[in-house]
């Protein structure tokens, strides 16, 4: 049995009544408030234009000065050289992963730019890429076309545990926003 904590005696509703004698209940206007619906933060058109910017590097004509010799290995020149050293060792393990199998140049160069623009909207520092064998196109193509990305720090090829010479590990720049100094 529940019991009313909030109870009236005989006198309380007697003087209740007395003093809303007379008063008449409001009519309800039936007024229809409409929500405006939530705005996505980041638009698919957003996304896309972040993708083909990203791709917008990546030439087949361009050749950079890579070497000739295996593993395949870069690092952007105002970069330590130590970190291809780290990747090679498997030092840092990727977050992401890029599966090129089947893709043509077209959509390798998209999904290259769709991985880095993510890396980065991400605050991802490491990826791996497996470009697998095949014809040799995109295993070939894959190194040359990170090397002309502005945001690519250092690639090497991945350890054995990530691919090994069907893969290419990757370090990508994050944005740094540095306070500024008081001193």
């Amino acid at each position: 049995m529940k019991k009313n904590k909030f109870t009236l005696s005989d006198e309380e509703y007697a003087l209740f009544r007395d003093s809303v004698r007379g008063v008449k209940p409001l009519r309800q206007d039936k007024a229809l408030h409409r929500i405006k619906p939530k705005v996505k933060k980041r638009p698919v058109e957003r996304l896309l234009q972040e993708q083909m910017d990203a791709s917008f590097y990546f030439s087949d004509e361009f050749q950079p000065l890579l070497s000739e010799d295996s593993p395949i290995r870069y690092v952007r020149p105002d970069a330590n050289s130590y970190e291809v050293k780290k990747l090679r060792r498997g030092d840092y393990s990727p977050e992401l992963f890029l599966d090129l199998h089947g893709l043509t140049q077209l959509e390798a160069k998209q999904e290259l730019g769709a991985l880095i623009a993510a890396c980065r909207r991400e605050h991802i520092h490491c990826a791996c890429i497996m470009h697998g064998y095949g014809t040799y196109v995109l295993k070939q193509q894959t190194p040359l076309w990170l090397a002309q990305h502005p945001d690519v720090v250092a690639f090497h090829q991945a350890p054995k545990e990530f691919g090994g010479n069907a893969a290419i590990l990757v370090l990508i720049a994050q944005e740094t926003t540095e306070e500024p100094s008081l001193f």
